[in-house]
């Protein structure tokens, strides 16, 4: 695995990439996580295979803190910064694999990078505007702790215990990686959801003329499956949502293997 540190306009970006030379995709991690959380996937035979490209979010990981926290930690803000990575790494072509946030980021690249082969999301329910939460989640009162700025060791702990299947040992970079995120992302992050603050990701998802592949871990506790099953999206990937069984939010540390053959199946299939 390669790391490199690209200027994208005023931020510092940490990007990893795999050894392979074959079709690409770009990993967008989650809230409060970093590019770690796709080492079994860079790492792997997928990596050796296929040229995968793991960002770290502004705030994030090995990532410098945005210089404009206000402007940058907002999605269309990460959205910005994304594109500016691709466009500089020829990355515009790929398919783009976004968690949770990155998967929102990943919908609002939608429009901004016309030419991807396609997407895929998950841990990601799209919202529209005003968002449907209750609806969109199920009750956790881990949910709290992705809003704000500062987070005790307890709250960090719930969050990321949220993440996997329930009672599962929690691996220490994650933690390492909540202790690190900049709180002013999650904090900026909740002051976004405003009118006109993010795209509307359903009219999103409804119009996407690319393929979209939506995943969800079995054992979630997070999103709520009955709320992506209701979402028009007409270029979905197989018709339908793809269950990863055995595996909770964090789907691709989890069940590394059904992931990559998922991720694998839609790089042959969008190439």
């Amino acid at each position: 695995m390669e790391k490199q540190i690209v200027h994208a306009g005023s931020e510092k970006i940490a990007v990893y990439k795999s050894k392979g030379k074959g079709a690409t995709a770009v990993l967008i991690h989650g809230n409060s996580c970093s590019s770690r959380s796709f080492q079994s996937q860079l790492d792997s035979a997928l990596g050796d295979e296929f040229r995968l490209v793991a960002i770290d979010l502004p705030g994030h990981g090995e990532s410098a803190n945005a210089s404009d926290p206000q402007a940058v930690y907002t999605l269309p803000g990460y959205a910005r910064v994304i594109a500016n990575v691709a466009e500089q790494l020829d990355l515009t072509r790929a398919v783009f694999v976004g968690w949770s946030l990155g998967g929102h980021i990943a919908l609002e690249l939608t429009t901004r990078l016309p030419n991807a082969a396609g997407w895929m999301i998950f841990g990601t329910p799209p919202l529209a505007f005003p968002p449907a939460m209750a609806e969109a989640f199920l009750p956790h009162p881990a949910m709290a702790a992705a809003f704000q700025e500062e987070l005790s060791a307890e709250q960090i702990a719930a969050f990321a215990a949220a993440m996997f299947n329930p009672g599962t040992a929690i691996p220490e970079f994650f933690l390492d990686d909540m202790r690190r995120t900049d709180g002013r992302a999650r904090a900026g992050l909740a002051a976004s959801i405003a009118p006109n603050g993010y795209a509307d990701e359903v009219v999103v998802v409804e119009n996407l003329t690319r393929p979209l592949a939506v995943l969800q871990g079995e054992n979630e506790q997070l999103v709520n499956l009955a709320y992506l099953n209701s979402l028009k999206m007409p270029t979905l990937w197989r018709g339908a949502v793809q269950i990863v069984e055995g595996a909770g939010h964090a789907t691709q540390w989890e069940q590394p293997a059904k992931f990559n053959a998922l991720v694998k199946a839609f790089l042959n299939e969008t190439a």
